[in-house]
């Protein structure tokens, strides 16, 4: 019961795991990265969502930058990153 009162007061696991995607593409602002670290220490299911995403983060960043690079230019970077901005409307 106590857990549900705090998301009320915090921060809904919907905005959490937002967060925590939008702060694995760029940079947060610091209160919503307090705001994040409080809701992660809370919640039993975003911790383990957190784990999750720096896993698979890990795996795709082996996976792109390691034995199987592609040829990408700057230009192609900035290009995907510029789509997934717009989708997130940041």
């Amino acid at each position: 019961m106590i857990r549900r009162i705090l998301h009320i007061f915090f921060l809904p696991c919907s905005k959490a795991t937002l967060l925590m995607e939008k702060r694995n593409a760029k940079n947060i602002l610091p209160k919503e990265n307090l705001q994040l670290s409080m809701h992660i220490m809370i919640c039993k299911w975003c911790k383990a969502y957190e784990k999750k995403l720096k896993i698979l983060d890990s795996i795709l960043k082996k996976k792109w930058f390691g034995e199987e690079k592609t040829d990408l230019n700057d230009a192609d970077i900035q290009e995907f990153k510029d789509k997934i901005f717009r989708k997130l409307d940041f």
